[in-house]
């Protein structure tokens, strides 16, 4: 976490407009509470309606699995030292088919010996992006080899969403939600 109290914090019920109880009442967990992300991005309601819409595509219908998307969110938000973001995704990384020793894994990144060709070249993409921007030449032919074009697309642009998340996420002071508890090597500075 970047910061330990949020910058911006997250609107209680009874602080809610009904267009923002609208909007957060297609935001919320099936038989769950709203989470803190969705609570703050409601300040501006627009926003949220637009953001929901983009993450939907990224977490339900892009074409990489659900597992290969999550090694690459959880690797984002470790990059970005973004405590919230990989709080809730370690807990879907989980949901989606990653071990507790993959999850840890993350943190070393390709380097580590455990992955496969295909996942060695998914994270080095993933670290590429968030180092530079871009992922280089060697980088894309071999994730080129392993995934589809379409894929390679989605790679990216689940990337560039989970860098805008965790940008979000830390700017904010966004908080875990309640029962969640940090990973301490992303505690609070």
């Amino acid at each position: 976490m970047r910061l330990a109290k949020p910058r911006i914090a997250p609107l209680q019920d009874s602080e809610l407009t009904p267009e923002q109880t609208e909007r957060l009442s297609k935001s919320a967990l099936k038989d769950g509470p709203v989470l803190n992300i969705f609570r703050t991005l409601v300040r501006s309601p627009d926003a949220l309606r637009a953001f929901s819409w983009w993450g939907g595509y990224i977490m339900s219908r892009n074409s990489l699995t659900p597992r290969d998307r999550e090694i690459a969110i959880l690797r984002v938000g470790w990059l970005c030292k973004s405590g919230y973001e990989w709080t809730q995704h370690h807990r879907i990384g989980l949901q989606s088919g990653l071990g507790e020793a993959e999850i840890a894994r993350i943190k070393v990144g390709a380097a580590a010996a455990e992955w496969t060709p295909a996942e060695r070249a998914l994270i080095a993409a993933v670290d590429d992006l968030n180092r530079d921007h871009f992922v280089s030449t060697p980088s894309w032919v071999e994730l080129s080899k392993h995934y589809s074009e379409r894929q390679c697309m989605d790679l990216v642009f689940t990337v560039g969403q989970y860098t805008q998340v965790s940008m979000i996420l830390n700017s904010f002071g966004v908080q875990l939600d309640q029962g969640q508890t940090l990973d301490p090597d992303l505690k609070a500075f």
